[in-house]
């Protein structure tokens, strides 16, 4: 047999190497972008047998109290305008840094909505302010 001689068979086999490349390619795509469609709420939730942490510097502290009403430090405001006042408050700060702190009779979900209305106010970090265990037993 001669190379080039126009005789040879037609190779009849499937070149796999492509498509098992295109798949790994598909493969890393997906395990980049996965943890990226997950949505939540980021909370750094500090642990209540942990020290407070001395500062100098004024916090913005979100508060709900037992009734369910909101405030910024200490002014009420409506928990429907929560993300506007925040978010205007908030341009005149150089630290996004918010700290929220809710009577435990208030229940979960209104907890999680006002959490995520200080997310959308563009706040980078929210803490939550809670009291040392043997305040929690002696109340």
């Amino acid at each position: 047999m001669q190379l080039g001689s126009g005789n040879d068979p037609l190779m009849s086999e499937i070149n796999v190497t492509p498509f098992v490349d295109v798949m790994l390619v598909l493969l890393i795509i997906f395990m980049v972008t996965a943890p990226m469609m997950v949505q939540g709420v980021d909370v750094d939730l500090p642990t209540a047998t942990s020290q407070s942490l001395p500062t100098d510097e004024q916090n913005l502290i979100i508060s709900i109290d037992a009734d369910m009403k909101v405030y910024i430090n200490d002014q009420e405001i409506s928990a429907a305008f929560l993300a506007e006042k925040l978010e205007a408050v908030m341009e005149n700060l150089d630290k996004k840094n918010v700290y929220l702190k809710a009577d435990k009779k208030v229940p979960y979900g209104v907890v999680v909505n006002i959490m995520s209305q200080i997310k959308k106010a563009g706040v980078t970090s929210l803490g939550m302010i809670t009291l040392p265990e043997d305040e929690n037993q002696a109340g």
